[in-house]
């Protein structure tokens, strides 16, 4: 068994992009490839889950080899149905929780964020008026499931109330965060064009702070 996996959801279907976002170019990658080459060197294994095997072939082209795709056709964005495929798949006691459509993830962040999780059923952050990010997350793997499973029966079907079930949950306050990441890019998610249009400006802006140093 491995230590900690990351299972990255590519579910969603977004109306506002003419072709599947996830490869869509984001400067010099495509976008889900940028999410992938942030994690992958900190975790033993990644998972990709969507939502068809067409989208799975289309992104294993863009992915190493080794890469894990599950498909889950019951999969919708911020459902828990792909949590549980993922989940059901990944081969860690701990698994990192994200989004395809988000390209600035702080490593630093996803490393802190992993080490806090030992002995805890999750590692969740949350904000000054108690709202948690569920996602850039990191869970138990096995306990998490089998929670989900059990009160999904209760009507338990988003991420948000799955945490508000679990037990033994630390919370980080984004203060805490916001030393790894100053300015929360890692909770950034790719929705609307404009959202593409600014991922394009922050990467932009970082090459430009690269160039200088």
């Amino acid at each position: 068994m491995t230590d900690t996996s990351a299972v990255i959801l590519a579910c969603e279907n977004s109306k506002d992009f003419p072709d599947d976002k996830g490869t869509m170019m984001l400067c010099n990658k495509v976008l889900i490839r940028h999410v992938f080459d942030i994690i992958n060197p900190i975790v033993d294994e990644v998972i990709i889950v969507t939502n068809t095997q067409e989208r799975a072939d289309k992104y294993a082209k863009f992915l190493p080899k080794k890469t894990k795709f599950v498909i889950d056709s019951q999969s919708t964005y911020n459902s828990l149905s792909g949590v549980i495929a993922g989940f059901e798949t990944a081969q860690s006691k701990y698994t990192l929780l994200l989004q395809y459509n988000s390209p600035f993830v702080s490593e630093k962040l996803a490393v802190f964020l992993l080490d806090l999780a030992i002995g805890k059923t999750a590692v969740v952050s949350r904000s000054p008026d108690n709202g948690i990010e569920p996602l850039c997350a990191v869970y138990q793997t096995k306990i998490v499931l089998e929670v989900i499973k059990q009160t999904m029966v209760d009507g338990v079907n988003t991420l948000h109330m799955l945490v508000e079930r679990l037990r033994g949950v630390r919370y980080v306050s984004m203060s805490v965060i916001e030393n790894f990441d100053p300015e929360l890019q890692s909770f950034f998610s790719i929705n609307s064009q404009l959202d593409f249009k600014r991922a394009i400006r922050i990467l932009q802006s970082k090459q430009k702070l690269f160039e200088n140093m």
